[in-house]
Parts: structure tokens; sequence; C-alpha cells
């Protein structure tokens, strides 16, 4: 973070401060990183001491104390000999906390600051894009999947006067959550991925969800970009909802300002031809398996060159990229040319389709293919038929083995056998130990296996058991 007395930090959130002979002081400076887990407090950080629904972070400011944290925000005070700044709420004090931070930082300098929203891809897209932009100067980017009311003023608070690129992933629950983490990070780069049915359940439909992703773009201006996804009617949309300048990208189409040619997936990566609207073309190779990942990528290099980036330094820093994320498409096995790919982290009707299809795709005709499928959360009421369709998906493509883990994903197994035309074989398991037991001696060979579910699932920890009980 940028350095700032505590007196200012004061006036900033609107607390008041509290401070011994022993402590900091309102003139002294703190310029650590701010977080609200005392695990990961260095010394000069500053620990948030935020109430959750299992513990009290009030409970850990003198782990964080002992961990070297210069300051506490606070919603009470603490019997612990640290400086304090209490508030009414901590989680409204670093939103207000990181709009005064950036909005700093931009007074200061050139920092760019680019926001990415979508039902899927996001996290992808934001290890894209910050592979490319780190390539270039200082970035900062959300960890793992920071992006919620709390995880995204923490990353913005990561920023200092030497950042210029600042990335911030926005997710959403409820309409209104983005407006408010755009309102703290004015982004000059909007992108909305996809209109999706994660969490539709939680939204109370789709059309809820579409409200909510856009307002990406609605306070935009028109010195702004927003980039959308021109393959999403719902997301097309939006481009009448801002007056920023409008770039899309979309497979296979002359109509985006980015396209993607002759995508061919393989268990090693993915090809394609970049098409832009002037008629420039560029391969591309990444080496994150599935075609649904082109899209991601369409979206960070059609940003990148937003922001002034050589396209060809753009995709020269994607081919460097290993993997999306952890338990995202990642790539395990390699005993008996078993690939096991470990794609468990979250799960939508949407993601699961796609990873069906890659797993489809990139498997040689003479080889089998293992689906291990669990739960897809937040669904509600389309639950039903969203399991029913990914049944039919996965028959249709005649996927050699199905494997069911969990009660609540049931149904996928019960449709999937009274599929009477499908030669392949379902089995369902309870737990996934027992799924681990039954796989360990039934994947044979050549085998490509998927392992993909929501993360509460926990089949994350299956694939990596199953990886390496099959690496060399």
């Amino acid at each position: 973070m940028i350095a700032l007395t505590l007196t200012e930090i004061t006036e900033i959130v609107g607390g008041e401060l509290h401070s011994t002979p022993t402590t900091l002081s309102a003139s002294d400076t703190v310029s650590g990183l701010v977080d609200t887990d005392s695990r990961l407090i260095q010394p000069g950080d500053i620990f948030v001491a935020k109430p959750g629904e299992v513990t009290d972070g009030h409970n850990f400011v003198g782990t964080a104390l002992a961990a070297g944290a210069a300051l506490a925000l606070t919603e009470r005070v603490v019997d612990e000999d640290i400086a304090q700044i209490v508030v009414a709420d901590v989680v409204v004090a670093i939103a207000d906390l990181a709009r005064a931070v950036v909005a700093r930082v931009r007074a200061a300098g050139d920092l760019k600051v680019v926001g990415i929203t979508g039902s899927n891809g996001k996290t992808t897209t934001k290890n894209m894009l910050n592979a490319i932009l780190s390539a270039q100067a200082e970035t900062v980017a959300p960890r793992a999947s920071f992006n919620n009311h709390v995880g995204a003023p923490l990353t913005i608070l990561r920023t200092t006067y030497d950042t210029r690129f600042l990335i911030i992933e926005m997710g959403a629950s409820h309409v209104g959550d983005i407006a408010r983490l755009v309102s703290i990070a004015k982004p000059d780069v909007g992108i909305v991925l996809k209109v999706g049915l994660a969490h539709a359940g939680e939204f109370g439909g789709v059309e809820r969800t579409v409200l909510a992703k856009s307002e990406m773009v609605t306070e935009l201006t028109p010195s702004d970009v927003a980039i959308l996804n021109a393959d999403d009617y719902r997301v097309m949309g939006m481009a009448d909802k801002t007056v920023a300048r409008v770039r899309t990208f979309a497979m296979d189409t002359d109509q985006a300002t980015f396209g993607a040619r002759g995508v061919e997936s393989t268990r090693t990566g993915t090809d394609f031809v970049l098409h832009t609207e002037s008629g420039a073309e560029y391969p591309v190779h990444l080496r994150i398996l599935g075609e649904h990942h082109v899209y991601n990528a369409l979206a960070a290099l059609s940003a990148a060159d937003a922001l002034g980036i050589a396209l060809e330094d753009a995709i020269a820093a994607l081919g460097t990229l290993a993997r999306a994320e952890r338990w995202r498409m990642e790539v395990l096995g390699g005993r008996d040319d078993v690939t096991i790919i470990n794609d468990a982290y979250n799960a939508s009707p949407d993601s699961m389709a796609a990873a069906i299809r890659t797993l489809a795709q990139i498997t040689p005709r003479d080889r089998r293919t293992v689906a291990v499928l669990g739960v897809m959360t937040e669904l509600g009421e389309i639950a039903g038929d969203e399991y029913d369709r990914i049944a039919l998906q996965l028959v249709r493509l005649n996927i050699s083995q199905l494997v069911v883990v969990g009660q609540a994903a049931r149904r996928l197994h019960i449709t999937a056998i009274n599929e009477g035309s499908w030669d392949g074989e379902s089995v369902y398991c309870e737990e996934a130990d027992a799924a681990f037991e039954y796989l360990s001696t039934a994947i044979r060979p050549g085998d490509t296996v998927l392992v993909k579910s929501s993360n509460s699932a926990g089949l994350r920890l299956l694939g990596d058991r199953l990886g390496e009980f099959f690496t060399c």
C-alpha cells in the first residue's frame, strides 16, 4: 500500500484512532499490505479484524501483532498493545481506503485499471492478462479468486505509486455488488466475458444476472473501453448501456474486433489464429487446455491491445502461462499415458459443458474418455434440468465412462443410465474416497480423465490424488 499516516487513514475511513506510548501514533506512517487473515500478516502490515460467520477477526488481533502487524482496523477496542482504528464496519472501511488509495495513485501517475466480470472465466482471464501486463510493468492482480466485496478492496490496497496496471476480478452474488466495486476502482477497461447460469439460483434468474454483470460497463466514461463477448447476445446487449468505446471478441466471425479461427485442442494445449478487424492475423499457442479458454485469451489480448501493448508481445507472454489456475484444467498424471485433468475448483452448467467438450476433443479416437463429476451449486430450481442437459451431452459425445460422486449430483447418474442409446457406463459413488478406490483400478492406460465439480464437493482433492497416483 502507499504510505499513509494513521491520521490520514483515520480520516479516510471515518474512524477513531486508539494508540498508546508503545504503539504507532497519529503522525506515524504505514505502508504494508492489508489483510483479514492473521496467518498472512508480515511486519508492518495492517490487520483487518473482520467478524465472520464462523469466527471473529477480533480474536486474532494478538496473533497479527505477534506476526508484526503495525495497525489494526477493528469494530471495537481490543486489549492488545497495537494501534487500532475503530470503525462501525471494517468491510466498509477497507472499501473507503481502497477508493482513496487508487485515486491517489491514479492522480500521481499513469495507472490503468482493468475490471473483469462474467459468469465463467474471470480468474483465467485475470491470469492471462496478468502474464501479459506484468511482462511490461509492475502489475497488481488478485491472488486466487479474490473478487468479492472484501477480496477486491484488499487487492486494490496492494497498489503503490510504482504500479502501472491494476487488474480487478469482480464477482457478484447480488445486483449492486459489481457497481460498488466499479465505484471503488473506476476501471479504464471493463471486460464482460459471459452471462451464464452460474449463481442463477442465488440471483433469482438469468435476467437478474444480466443486470448485475452490466454494472461493469454502465458507469464507464467515453474515454474508457468496454470489451464484450459478441457471441453472447446477453453480453452484447450491454453495448447500448455504456458510453464507453466498445470492442468485441468472438469465435469465427468477421463482426468482432478480435476473432479466433482454426481452433485446435490437444492434450498439450490449444492453438488458434487471432484475426483482427484490420485483417491482420497472428498464430497463438496456449499451454492451457480447452477451446473455451480461447474466449478468455481473446478478451485478455483485446484488453492488452486497448492498453497499448503490442500484440506480438502479448501473444508471447500468453504462451508462457502453464495453467489457467490451480485446479482449473490442470493437467496431471502421465504414467501409462494417463492424463488427469483436474478442473474441480468450481462448476456451472456452462463451464461443465465446456470441460466435457474439451475432454472429447483432446482425446484420440482410439482412447477412452472418463468424466468424474460432482455437484454444481447455486442453481436453484433449474438444477434438475441442467443435470439432465449435462447427462445427455455425455451420451451425445459418447464419453466412455461416467463416475458421479455425491448425492447432490446423483441425477446425472440416473439420467445417463436411463439413456438407452448410450453404450457407455455410469458408476455412482457416495463419497470421493469410494470414487478413488474405484478409479485407481478402473482407469486404463491411455485414458483421459476429467474431474469436475463445484468447490464444495472437494473433488479437486480427488483429482490431486488421481494425479499423484498416475504420476510417472
